[in-house]
């Protein structure tokens, strides 16, 4: 069953229903908080990163790294990061202080995220003395897309729902779909492109 409700959102326009009408349980409990009050500063937004070493029983890798979460970064400025789950295969690491920016020029890849089935924050990491290390975030399809085809480590993991009206506003605000281009076709004039010149 859909789930919903008009009430439970700060947006104006469809962008953040049409998010909620494609999604289940949890998403309908957001409670109704204006931007402000859920991010002062409303053109970035403090976070943590999980990061998650999964142990393998294979003779060429012996370990895998991936993204795992994000959540509000609550602590103060400068916590170092901190292993949250020891487990003997299993390691998860939190690292604060990392920073989600929105920015005019990735609206439409924001409007595309928040409008997809699964909306995510894309995080592209690296390694150093052997730990995954998160780098970048963003919650731009678009800039994900760029940053994994430059042939670097990006994860998308799910897009927290605290998260979303802070980013339909945005996008409300910044975003201008671009005119549909009126369509051409060829006709026995055009020269250059069709048959030879006459």
């Amino acid at each position: 069953m859909l789930v919903g409700r008009k009430e439970s959102i700060t947006c104006e326009s469809g962008i953040c229903m049409t998010f909620l009408l494609n999604a289940r349980g949890p998403w309908s409990k957001m409670k109704s908080m204006s931007i402000e009050e859920r991010m002062p500063d409303a053109l970035s937004l403090p976070v943590a990163v999980i990061m998650e070493r999964m142990g393998l029983a294979n003779r060429w890798i012996t370990e895998k790294w991936e993204a795992k979460g994000v959540v509000c970064d609550t602590a103060p400025r400068g916590t170092p990061e901190r292993v949250i789950v020891q487990e003997e295969k299993l390691t998860q690491i939190l690292f604060p202080g990392r920073i989600i920016k929105l920015n005019r020029d990735e609206a439409e890849g924001y409007y595309l995220n928040v409008t997809s089935p699964r909306p995510k924050v894309f995080i592209l990491w690296r390694m150093s003395e052997n730990v995954a290390r998160p780098e970048l975030l963003t919650v731009s399809y678009n800039e994900g897309t760029r940053w994994a085809d430059s042939g670097e480590n990006v994860d998308g993991v799910p897009l927290p729902v605290e998260f979303l009206p802070w980013i339909c506003e945005f996008v409300e605000k910044h975003y201008i779909p671009k005119p549909r281009e009126p369509k051409h076709y060829a006709t026995n004039k055009d020269k250059g492109r069709m048959g030879r010149d006459e």
